[in-house]
C-alpha cells in the first residue's frame, strides 16, 4: 500500500496555482476533515469517508463574466484510496491527466499518487472547459509522485472487460452502492481487504464479477461460508445456482481469494468466469 511519507513536507496548497487563464483564487482555501466534510459536501461525504480520506482542500476561482471554478483536492492518504474513490464514478470522456481522469459537463476528476482531485465549472462554456482542463494538467504536474493501482485489479479477467467498469473498494457501503449484496457486512470487508467489482457483457447479458483478497486464508473461507449462507442458502459450497430471475450466481474460494459471479446469463458463463478469476 502506497503512503505519503515522502510527501509529508509538501504543502498541498502548492499543488494549485493562485491564478490561471484569468481565473483567480477568490479567498483563502477551506480545509475539511472527516468530521467537517458534511459542512461542505452533503451526502457524498460518506464516499470519501469510506475511503478514509485525510483532508480536503477547497479553492474557488472567479473571473469577471465567467462561471466560477471550484477545485477540491483530497489527500486520500494512499494511492489505493485515491484510485478507489476515482473509480466510484467513471462516467465521462477520458483525458490524459493524472493517472486516470474523466470529464463531463464541466466536471473533471482525476487521481495521482495519494491525491484525488475534482474541478468543476459552475457553467460549462468553451472558455471554462479549456480552463478546467489546463488547471487540471497544472495541478497534476505539481503532484510529484505517482502511485500503484491495487494489485487485485490486475487479477480481473481481461477478455471482454471494459476498464471503465471497474470499482475498487474495501467498504461494504461502496459494494452495496454499485451492487446490493445485503445488509450488514457478510463478506467482512475492511481496510485489510482489497475488493474489485468488474462489469461484463451488455444489455440483458450484463453480469458482475467480485473478487476479494483477504489477509489470511481462514478469513477468505469464512467470508465464503457467510456468503453461501446469506445469498445461496440452498446450495453447496463452490456451486453455481440459478436464481429466481433466471440468472446464475456462483462463488468459490482459493487460498486468500474469494470469487463471486452475480447474474451471469448462463451457468457455463458463471463457471468460466470463476475459473478465469482463480487462475
Amino acid at each position: 500500500m502506497a503512503n505519503t511519507k515522502q510527501q509529508d513536507q509538501i504543502d498541498s496548497a502548492d499543488f494549485m496555482p493562485k491564478e490561471m487563464n484569468g481565473w483567480r483564487a477568490e479567498e483563502e482555501d477551506k480545509i475539511y476533515d472527516e468530521k467537517t466534510i458534511f459542512d461542505y459536501i452533503d451526502g457524498a461525504g460518506e464516499v470519501y469517508r469510506a475511503y478514509q480520506f485525510i483532508e480536503l482542500r477547497a479553492r474557488h476561482f472567479t473571473k469577471p463574466q465567467s462561471p466560477n471554478i471550484l477545485v477540491d483536492l483530497f489527500d486520500m492518504g494512499s494511492s489505493r484510496n485515491a484510485y478507489g474513490v476515482f473509480t466510484h464514478n467513471l462516467e465521462g470522456e477520458r483525458k490524459e491527466i493524472g493517472q486516470g481522469s474523466t470529464y463531463k459537463g464541466g466536471l473533471l476528476s482525476f487521481w495521482k499518487g495519494p491525491y484525488f482531485v475534482s474541478l468543476y465549472a459552475e457553467r460549462e462554456t468553451q472558455d471554462s472547459k479549456k480552463a478546467v482542463l489546463e488547471l487540471g494538467r497544472e495541478i497534476s504536474s505539481r503532484i510529484p509522485n505517482k502511485g500503484p493501482v491495487p494489485e487485485i485489479v490486475s487479477l480481473l479477467p481481461q477478455q471482454e472487460e471494459d476498464r471503465t467498469r471497474i470499482r475498487y473498494f474495501y467498504n461494504p457501503l461502496i459494494l452495496n452502492y454499485h451492487f446490493y449484496v445485503g445488509d450488514g457486512n457478510p463478506l467482512n470487508l475492511n481496510p485489510e481487504t482489497h475488493a474489485v467489482l468488474g462489469v461484463y457483457g451488455e444489455g440483458e447479458d450484463v453480469f458482475r464479477l467480485l473478487m476479494v483478497q483477504y489477509p489470511e486464508e481462514k478469513k477468505a473461507k469464512k467470508a465464503h461460508q457467510n456468503f453461501i449462507k446469506a445469498y445461496m442458502p440452498d446450495s453447496q459450497e463452490s456451486s453455481v445456482v440459478q436464481k429466481e430471475d433466471g440468472k446464475w450466481t456462483g462463488a468459490d474460494v482459493q487460498e486468500t481469494l474469494l470469487v463471486i459471479v452475480f447474474e451471469a446469463p448462463t451457468k457455463s458463463k458463471a463457471q468460466v468466469m470463476i475459473q478465469k478469476a482463480k487462475k
